[in-house]
């Protein structure tokens, strides 16, 4: 039997399709079965170094830097016409790498486009002000772009992560060089592909496979990186601004969440039920705005709980492409592992497993890397469970008794990114969600949020926004202009 070929993919690096300087290679694969997708280039400090050389030498020429605005909004534009055009290419793509449910993937490529759309309507609204001061003076500011901007790309939501953080730059005239993670890089170097097509420049837009250390380091202490967006681990970030405060360039973290869900007793059952199975089992629960705990009014709480098990273990896994499925696997092994091991530590602290809580046995599952929507029942603030990011399909679940007991348990954790509060008391919804330590609340509602909203959080959870017009600002450097007119 002929042996199946594998791709090779290459970097993306001023306008031109490029091998790493080393000439090695690694493969990435379908988390779903194990098997080989392709082959990438294992870049280097050097590839690195040759991305920033071209994005800088792009920003400094006229065609980029000193393009109309209004222009530069529609060549955004147009990547994102492309976006959708080739979704259900894009969607497969990011399925086959990511392991995703299909239609998951197709609603992160349409998220993809949605970012270019809205901050290609930005591209020609950046504006400065004029000040009044003392004296015949006119004095005003002008909002500049930084120059090259590193973008440091995650696993979970390879298309639309750097959508987000690229799509703003770019808008505000820099110019960008991203680092995808080393599991899901292929939507990336095809994002970089399609830019090209719009009629981008050549170096504008810059793509490097590789290793964190190697390729992401070298990124981020670059003299000539203005700026890194980060969406990572509250571990990866500690580097990051470490590495970044070499050069005193900005760094935008987005890091990890312990999100609480929190269910009164005068809520919508069904409705909260059916919201927390998808704010923690969608992606396979790897997600940062995961709604990973669940604090229910107690109660209430043992009918809750039968909704959200029998809704679990109704749940169909296999591959994304598969339209019966219902949740893909995690990543890689090594994050089925440490998920386990979670598991693991909840039951001997004392956790109850509710469902899941294993790999599932079935023989169409064993290649890929599966793992049970798992609920822990019982779970205590001094568990692992429930202070540590366990970023995978588990919810960990508590009781609480009253609207201050309530707050009190949701605010226990280092995080600070996302929290749901259900009730049918509009008081209560707004006095809860005005108590909450955390950056973005939603009321009756999974997690959700759009372009043009504010996305970030307090504590570990970052130390910024991304989405709408507060991104912009992140991406540009303010000068002070005073004339003379006496």
């Amino acid at each position: 039997m002929q042996a199946e070929t594998v791709p090779d993919y290459e970097m993306f690096v001023g306008g031109a399709w490029v091998s790493s300087h080393s000439g090695r290679r690694y493969p990435v694969f379908n988390p779903a079965t194990g098997r080989v997708l392709g082959r990438v280039p294992k870049g280097d400090p050097e590839d690195a170094r040759a991305a920033v050389d071209s994005a800088k030498r792009a920003f400094e020429d006229p065609s980029w830097r000193e393009i109309d605005p209004s222009k530069r909004g529609r060549l955004l534009y147009k990547v994102a016409q492309s976006l959708r055009e080739r979704l259900a290419d894009l969607a497969k793509l990011e399925t086959l790498n990511n392991g995703k449910p299909l239609g998951q993937a197709k609603g992160d490529v349409a998220m993809a486009a949605r970012h270019f759309e809205y901050f290609a309507g930005l591209a020609d609204k950046i504006q400065g002000s004029t000040i009044p001061v003392p004296g015949k003076r006119l004095d005003y500011t002008v909002k500049e772009p930084l120059g090259v901007t590193a973008h440091v790309v995650p696993w979970n939501y390879p298309l639309v992560m750097a959508a987000r953080s690229m799509a703003p730059a770019l808008a505000a005239g820099n110019t960008v060089v991203g680092k995808p993670a080393s599991f899901t890089p292929l939507t990336l170097l095809k994002l970089a592909e399609l830019c090209k097509e719009a009629g981008i420049p050549d170096g504008v837009v810059n793509v490097v496979t590789g290793g964190g250390d190697e390729v992401g380091g070298s990124l981020i202490s670059h003299p000539d990186v203005k700026l890194t967006a980060l969406t990572g681990s509250v571990e990866t970030g500690t580097k990051v601004m470490g590495l970044a405060a070499e050069n005193l360039s900005r760094v935008i973290l987005e890091l990890g969440g312990k999100n609480p869900n929190i269910v009164f007793a005068d809520a919508d059952a069904g409705k909260a039920a059916a919201a927390v199975l998808n704010g923690i089992f969608t992606n396979a629960g790897q997600m940062c705005w995961a709604g990973s705990r669940l604090l229910v009014e107690e109660e209430v709480k043992d009918a809750l709980l039968q909704r959200l098990v029998e809704g679990a273990n109704s749940m169909r896994l296999g591959e994304g492409l598969r339209p019966e499925t219902t949740m893909g696997p995690l990543v890689a092994d090594s994050q089925r592992r440490r998920v386990a091991e979670y598991v693991e530590s909840g039951i001997e602290e004392g956790a109850r497993v509710a469902a899941g809580g294993a790999a599932p046995e079935d023989d169409g599952l064993r290649s890929g890397y599966f793992y049970r929507p798992t609920i822990l029942d019982g779970v205590t603030r001094d568990m692992k469970v429930h202070r540590e990011e366990i970023f995978g399909p588990v919810l960990a679940v508590t009781a609480f008794k009253g609207e201050d007991d309530a707050v009190q348990k949701a605010n226990d954790s280092k995080y600070g990114l996302w929290a749901g509060v259900w009730t049918d008391d509009l008081r209560r919804a707004h006095n809860v969600a005005g108590k909450l330590e955390s950056g973005i609340v939603t009321v009756n509602e999974e997690p959700v949020t759009f372009p043009q909203t504010p996305f970030g959080g307090f504590k570990s959870s970052g130390n910024s926004s991304e989405q709408g017009m507060d991104a912009v600002h992140s991406y540009v450097r303010v000068k002070n202009v005073s004339v003379n007119l006496a």
